[in-house]
């Protein structure tokens, strides 16, 4: 489900079986590196997406959670997991290209997921989905797992 009005009447009516939120965290820089920043947030709101319709009824996806840099962002997104936790939610998953959450995971109150970014914007389209589905291949094991932990 999406953090859409529709999806969420269907949430309230259903939350006994909803008990996983999705946060894509985006990275946002103007700097030299704005290419290759946008495009860690395009593949991950691709992937993210994908993860709503594959687990739909079971996920609700946020809208993307945007930050300049990681390190000053962990107590925001702290309370964002805090926050969705005491609603009742049991999995709160990250989902980022950004290897700077990496040095912080030990922290955050969400499970963070990171996947190397892969360059989607000169693919051809036929060849975008066959790399977002081999990736979902790798994903969906992953949040899988983690739910039985």
């Amino acid at each position: 489900m999406k953090w859409t009005s529709k999806d969420i009447v269907q949430y309230t009516q259903a939350k006994e079986y909803i008990d996983t939120v999705v946060i894509p965290l985006i990275p946002i820089s103007f700097k030299e590196n704005i290419q290759s920043v946008a495009a860690q947030g395009e593949y991950i709101t691709i992937l993210s997406f994908e993860l709503e319709r594959q687990f739909k009824g079971r996920v609700v996806l946020l809208p993307s959670f945007s930050y300049v840099e990681a390190s000053s962002s962990v107590e925001q997104l702290n309370n964002v997991s805090l926050h969705i936790k005491e609603a009742g939610i049991k999995h709160v998953f990250l989902l980022t290209s950004d290897a700077t959450w990496s040095t912080q995971e030990q922290i955050l109150e969400g499970k963070l997921i990171w996947l190397p970014s892969i360059p989607l914007q000169d693919m051809d389209e036929k060849y975008k989905k066959k790399i977002i589905q081999d990736q979902m291949n790798q994903l969906l094991p992953m949040f899988i797992q983690k739910w039985q932990n």
